[in-house]
């Protein structure tokens, strides 16, 4: 049973928030043409789905499921 240590969660955890937090940043930008209202819903999404992504990568990591 392969696991990953947390720091490896971590890292990929910041990765992808900062990718997708940009994204989402940026389309909130366009669609209202407020630089502030775009860094307002990046910011919130980012720091709310920072964590959900961290449990989910760690529940999953206790799911044998699938894992060689």
């Amino acid at each position: 049973m392969s696991t990953e240590l947390q720091k490896r969660t971590i890292a990929k955890t910041l990765t992808w928030r900062v990718t997708a937090s940009l994204t989402t940043f940026i389309i909130a930008w366009v669609l209202t043409g407020d630089l502030l209202i775009g860094v307002s819903i990046g910011s919130i999404e980012a720091i709310a789905k920072f964590f959900l992504y961290y449990f989910h990568e760690r529940i999953w990591n206790n799911i044998s499921w699938a894992k060689n």
